[in-house]
């Protein structure tokens, strides 16, 4: 039986994890004791027993937890910012698949990284769009995206404030900005507006190009093609909700506009195809398991 620690099984990504494989039956799911889950020598003999980690903790602690882990059969899944420019980029639809299945370790995309790069990076890919372009989205999200205490702050102390959507990241420095750049390989640091909302779960990262959207629309829908959580589709109407796709691991990239620009639009939930999801898709990928195993696809 391969046996799965998470360290930080109490944060919300750890306790989406931990509900997402506990009655999985083809890993053990290592749990350590509420009054251990802080001690170095007890999360230091978990991380070394366990077949595959997932590092669900802030970046400076993940960090330290690398350096606890001395087997070197160990896997590992960071969900934190420390590794996403340095380990194997755990996006298996860019046609990462087969590095993250070789890797030990793999470092999980952030939440608003994800929805920007499920966009450009194929338009970059197709030559729809050039390295050397300037490019602007602006992501929406829920507030679980925020932790335990945003969750708290918005469901038992909500003020006035709390109830419209707020833009964040005023200083253009958001810690998801350094992995859209090296992974897509742009020369021009990328303008990101992301905003919380007063709902619990699900992301809309949007980008405009002056673009026909046909094109767009054939280029993004020929890459995803062959993929199984991923799909395209094109509207011309009506409106676009962040939460359609909130308490699934899946993604959707909504193709809008005319012949002369266009604004493309991935949805998906946060705490699943932004997280939790990702994460145990790479773990699946990287212990030979079905790619969508213990997925929510719909």
């Amino acid at each position: 039986m391969i046996k799965v620690f998470i360290d930080g099984q109490a944060g919300t990504t750890g306790l989406e994890i931990v509900k997402r494989l506990q009655d999985r039956k083809d890993i053990e799911l290592l749990m350590i004791s509420e009054e251990k889950r802080k001690d170095v020598e007890t999360r230091k003999k978990y991380l070394n027993s366990a077949d595959l980690v997932f590092l669900c903790l802030p970046d400076a602690a993940s960090v330290e937890a690398v350096s606890l882990i001395t087997n070197p059969n160990v896997k590992v899944i960071d969900a934190s910012t420390a590794h996403r420019t340095q380990w194997t980029y755990g996006f298996s639809e860019l046609g990462f698949k087969d590095k993250i299945a070789s890797s030990q370790y793999v470092a999980n995309p952030g939440c608003h990284a994800s929805g920007c790069i499920s966009i450009l990076y194929p338009l970059i890919q197709k030559e729809i769009v050039k390295k050397t372009d300037s490019f602007s989205f602006f992501s929406l999200t829920g507030y679980s995206g925020g932790g335990k205490k945003m969750i708290h702050q918005y469901e038992n102390e909500k003020t006035i404030d709390l109830e419209a959507p707020r833009i964040y990241g005023l200083n253009q420095n958001h810690k998801h900005l350094p992995e859209i750049k090296k992974v897509c390989g742009l020369e021009n640091d990328v303008f990101l507006n992301p905003i919380v909302c007063d709902y619990y779960r699900g992301m809309a990262v949007s980008l405009n190009i002056k673009v026909d959207y046909e094109v767009a629309f054939n280029a993004l829908k020929d890459w995803y093609s062959d993929t199984k959580l991923i799909r395209v589709e094109k509207v011309d109407s009506g409106m676009i909700s962040a939460n359609t796709l909130a308490g699934l691991d899946c993604m959707k990239l909504v193709v809008s506009g005319n012949s002369k620009r266009c604004t493309i639009t991935s949805l998906f939930d946060n705490l699943g195809k932004g997280a939790c999801g990702a994460a145990i898709q790479n773990m699946n990928i990287m212990l030979g398991f079905k790619e969508e195993e213990g997925l929510n696809l719909e």
